[in-house]
């Protein structure tokens, strides 16, 4: 991946590079703001989030997402608004990474990332720690990935 105008600061879980540019701490627990960079085919399992509502704003390459069943495509200036509960999932697709911004309300989810990053933990065989975190960040896991296209 091209890291040439990405932060400095970001941290890698297992090739996605996530940086946070507005935290937590800075808007009371309001929301955070995570700029992130993901590669071709990349995307989290299907989940829900009941603690956040979930804002995609992509900014470089193209994202299928799957929404309470409806599967949606967004590219550069796209949004997508998931509301918490809402179950759903993403992945990164056509032949350039995905650089989004991922705003959540309220804040705190981005710890998730961090922990995910320290542990440098699998999806394929780590599921036992990755659950356990995500139970920790109000995450709860609903299905498999989105197949690559």
């Amino acid at each position: 991946m091209n890291n040439e105008h990405y932060p400095g600061d970001a941290i890698d879980w297992n090739g996605v590079k996530y940086s946070t540019i507005l935290s937590t701490e800075a808007t009371g627990g309001k929301m955070s703001i995570v700029d992130s960079l993901s590669p071709v085919g990349s995307g989290p399992p299907r989940h829900v989030h009941e603690r956040e509502d979930e804002i995609f704003v992509i900014v470089t390459g193209r994202c299928k997402f799957w929404l309470e069943g409806e599967e949606l495509s967004r590219g550069p200036g796209e949004t997508v608004f998931i509301p918490r509960g809402s179950e759903h999932t993403f992945q990164i697709v056509g032949d350039v990474p995905c650089r989004h911004l991922v705003i959540l309300t309220p804040g705190g989810f981005e710890g998730f990332f961090t922990e995910m990053a320290a542990g440098q933990y699998s999806v394929a065989t780590d599921m036992p720690a990755i659950m356990e975190a995500a139970g920790r960040h109000h995450l709860r896991f609903t299905g498999p990935p989105l197949a690559i296209d």
